[in-house]
């Protein structure tokens, strides 16, 4: 029997699970389709200014420093990175402008000051003080561990007592993350800005779990940080890690089939026809599609029938290489919507993009130069869309949501002549995303995380219905966001590592008490 281990996909995810694997002894071979590794994050260069792609918030640093620890490497020696304060900059329709500050009493402060005599800054004060009690829960029962559902994260029948019960209770379970933000903040613009950070998960407050307010504290507590050459230099410093430790990378190399006997991976079939003997693969690709895609037959219907999964939103991004930069702006900025209802009800219920949309801007000149010709910028904007639908044609739609954005740029953040300092112009649509990547239905933050008891939980890293398959990405636990997707990594890293280690893939079939557990 062969010890190799393949790792599907190079995205975030499965370069962090290459180098774990690697660093514990393992030999590991990397596919991936394209001609990059990094996933979405990606770079692109023209005429002087160079955007990152896909992600460009790196919150939870240590997520990171605690994977390169395992290849005896230290993420200050590995990158340089600068801590952002304010985190982000907000414009509201109504003209106000807040900043986020991660230091919890000037935010209350300025709270008080944008909504005077409503205990704005207390009630934002006790939402961080509840967030980080989530937090702490999430790193107790959730994080650094294959969960599939609340039975993987508590253990009702050794260790359930007086200190879990209150845990429980503190996750104020059948809560949504808009209901327990206006329960403790007022006003309906910081509400609005405390909304957004489930949207680093690319799902909507009034559907997900009051859990997801963790994220705030993990923001405010771990800061906001920018890696020098951009967040493409995360990928780069895990690939440089992965080379060194012998992890054998083949790009355009994608994957069509894993072969499956006795239920258990048993080889990699490519799309070149080449079969390669493993003796557990970790899948980086969209864990529906994995199963769908790869796998099939019974795994796949049992995979499907257990739970359904929504994939969550898309986007359209615009990468706008400007003469003049906008002194105005932060590094992070959102412009946001007139009515947050309205926006989410049209995206997640209605499936169509918002009339009135929410924009986020990355406007990182001002914190590297480079990325732009002398006074100019590289402006990265997001809007987040609907995931495909079979009516969806954005080479027919896209013309007009242009002019929907722009216009809200021009309007609400102060650029009224933004099409005039454009120089270069590119656009990633839905469509474009789903063809780029090999995600469900366009979605770039994997699967939704809606349902007020069960959002939080997506399928676990080690298969239930697979010998030897492991899952990593935003498709899988803990979940999408750079932190999160790192950390999946690592979780399938670890849990096989675990497994080979007890003597789970030694021929013994899908029968162990791991895989079908």
């Amino acid at each position: 029997m062969t010890d190799r281990i393949a790792v599907i996909g190079g995205g975030l995810g499965g370069l962090a699970a290459a180098v774990v694997l690697a660093a514990r002894g393992h030999k590991v071979t990397l596919l991936e389709k394209n001609a990059w590794v990094g996933g979405k994050a990606a770079v692109l260069e023209e005429g002087g200014f160079r955007f990152d792609m896909g992600p460009t918030i790196l919150t939870v640093p240590r997520v990171l420093r605690r994977i390169l620890e395992e290849a005896g490497c230290d993420l200050d020696q590995e990158l340089d990175m600068v801590r952002l304060e304010p985190q982000w900059r907000c414009f509201f329709d109504d003209g106000t402008v807040l900043d986020l500050s991660e230091n919890v009493g000037t935010m209350a402060a300025e709270l008080d000051r944008l909504a005077p005599g409503r205990g704005a800054g207390e009630g934002y004060r006790r939402f961080q003080a509840m967030s980080e009690r989530l937090h702490g829960i999430s790193e107790r029962f959730f994080f650094w561990k294959s969960v599939e559902d609340l039975g993987d994260t508590l253990n009702f029948r050794n260790s359930f007592n007086a200190s879990t019960l209150s845990d429980v209770l503190a996750l104020r379970m059948g809560s949504t993350v808009a209901g327990t933000i206006r329960g403790h903040v007022p006003d309906a613009r910081a509400a609005q800005m405390l909304d957004h950070f489930t949207q680093y998960v690319g799902s909507s407050p009034y559907g997900s779990p009051a859990v997801l307010c963790a994220i705030a504290h993990m923001q405010t507590n771990d800061g906001v940080w920018y890696p020098m050459g951009g967040t493409r230099a995360v990928p780069t410093a895990l690939e440089r890690v992965a080379r060194r430790l012998g992890v054998e990378i083949r790009t355009n190399t994608g994957v069509r089939r894993l072969q499956v006997e006795r239920g258990r991976v048993v080889a990699v079939e490519t799309d070149g026809g080449e079969r390669i003997p493993v003796s557990a693969a970790v899948s980086n690709m969209d864990s529906v599609r994995t199963y769908q895609e790869l796998i099939g037959g019974p795994p796949a219907k049992r995979f499907a029938k257990r739970r359904s999964y929504e994939p969550a939103c898309s986007g359209v991004v615009f990468y706008l290489g400007l003469d003049r930069a906008y002194d105005h702006l932060l590094h992070h900025d959102f412009v946001f919507s007139r009515d947050p209802e309205e926006e989410f009800d049209w995206i997640y219920r209605q499936g169509e993009p918002a009339p009135d949309p929410t924009c986020y801007i990355a406007a990182p000149a001002r914190t590297e130069p480079g990325v732009a010709p002398a006074g100019g910028e590289a402006l990265y904007v997001l809007v987040h869309t609907p995931y495909l639908r079979e009516r969806h044609d954005w080479n027919r739609m896209l013309p007009a949501y242009r002019r929907v954005v722009f216009d809200k740029l021009k309007r609400t953040a102060g650029m009224p002549d933004l099409e005039d300092r454009i120089r270069v112009e590119h656009v990633l649509t839905p469509q474009d995303i789903n063809d780029r990547y090999n995600v469900l239905n366009g979605a770039i933050y994997g699967l939704a995380s809606h349902g007020r008891f069960m959002g939080a939980f997506k399928p676990g890293n080690r298969s239930r219905d697979v010998e030897g398959l492991y899952l990593a990405g935003g498709a899988a636990h803990p979940g999408p966001g750079m932190p999160m997707v790192l950390m999946s990594g690592w979780i399938a890293a670890d849990s096989l590592d675990q497994d080979m280690r007890d003597g789970v893939h030694d021929g013994a079939g899908a029968g162990s008490a791991r895989a079908v557990a």
